[in-house]
């Protein structure tokens, strides 16, 4: 049997792109699908454009719980999440990712006695400084079903113990999303409102603590970012919690840096897909980038996603801002990662998850059998 009753979690940005796919595919299968939207990004720039643009249909549930520490945050969502679990009553609650939302939807649900399964479980940074990688172990360990992007989660899982039955490689579902969005995010050809040639500028996010957080580092990243706009224009879309630091911290974008509110996901979508090369601290948009082609250059000292970095077109810069001009020029001059497109990479993930789901569902009702 399949289950019938799915809950969907979203709750932030990256949950979306994940997520849609995998709603549209259960769908399409009969499965009654509740999706629940937490509220961790609550403004339409980071959460509710994403639902037009990737043509989600609105949340059935709307937690939310807004911003707030780690703690407070995870405790809200845990509260309310609750509640919608035991008055709905889903066979299998899926969460997607490595934020609050992922791991507090997780042991709701698994301590109420419902199946939990993770979307992109077993990647590992193997960095206990970074509060995604304590979101993602732990949920992996309270999840049944776990879906896999990469061969390396696989590995990751089985090393912690994790029994082969509960573990399914699937692909990456936000390459999906990406398939399927591509052509008409780039036929909006949204670098023209910056004034810009398709292939002439760079791309540059940030949002991390260690690179944000720290007023020190953030102005040696500007003025990294101040050196590469003096090669070429960057598109910096600010996140939030950047923009408030940048201001508190009195700094000032140099010329040359293009400095955006938050894009929705195609305008994203299509301003990455034409750019010379992209700087982040992502972890998705290092996918993103391999799946486009397009070299990326990561502002960290590890990456959860190793297959970036050995298969795809990511190369890890480490912390030292000094050290992205220069790469960027490498990639100017030819000297950027080709890469190619790592295996389940190809549009079609959504659908093997699905298929997981039917036969993996099976296989923790018998399990639970006594």
């Amino acid at each position: 049997m399949k289950p019938e009753r799915v809950a969907c979690v979203v709750g932030a940005r990256p949950n979306f792109m994940k997520v849609a796919p995998v709603h549209a595919a259960l769908r399409a299968r009969g499965v009654q699908v509740r999706l629940v939207h937490t509220g961790q990004h609550y403004d339409d720039k980071m959460s509710a454009v994403f639902f037009d643009d990737l043509g989600m249909p609105r949340p059935d549930a709307f937690l939310g719980v807004g911003s707030g520490s780690h703690a407070d945050q995870t405790a809200k969502i845990m509260t309310l999440f609750e509640r919608d679990c035991l008055d709905w009553r889903p066979d299998l609650t899926l969460v997607a990712g490595d934020v609050n939302s992922t791991i507090a939807c997780a042991l709701v649900a698994s301590k109420l006695g419902l199946a939990v399964g993770h979307i992109e479980a077993g990647l590992r940074s193997r960095d206990w400084g970074m509060p995604e990688e304590i979101n993602r172990v732990l949920t992996d360990h309270a999840s049944d079903l776990l879906l896999t992007p990469s061969r390396d989660g696989d590995a990751n899982l089985a090393a912690e113990g994790i029994a082969p039955w509960r573990i399914r490689f699937v692909g990456n579902c936000m390459i999906d999303s990406l398939r399927t969005h591509q052509a008409r995010a780039v036929a909006l050809q949204p670098w023209q409102a910056f004034g810009l040639r398709p292939g002439a500028y760079a791309v540059a996010t940030l949002h991390r603590p260690s690179n944000v957080d720290d007023p020190a580092q953030l102005a040696a990243l500007v003025a990294a970012l101040a050196d590469v706009a003096a090669q070429l224009p960057v598109v910096f879309p600010v996140h939030p919690r950047t923009a408030a630091r940048m201001r508190s911290a009195g700094l000032a974008p140099p010329a040359g840096l293009h400095v955006v509110e938050p894009l929705g996901y195609l305008q994203f979508l299509g301003v990455m897909a034409r750019a010379a090369v992209v700087a982040t601290d992502s972890g998705g948009i290092q996918e993103e980038t391999t799946a486009l082609g397009v070299p990326c250059l990561t502002l960290r000292a590890n990456t959860e996603r190793p297959v970036t970095l050995t298969e795809g077109t990511n190369t890890l810069l480490g912390t030292d801002p000094a050290r992205l001009a220069p790469a960027v020029a490498a990639v100017l001059e030819g000297r950027g990662k080709a890469g190619r497109i790592p295996e389940g990479w190809d549009g079609h993930a959504a659908e093997r998850i699905a298929d997981a789901i039917a036969a993996g569902f099976d296989t923790l009702l018998e399990r639970s059998t006594p």
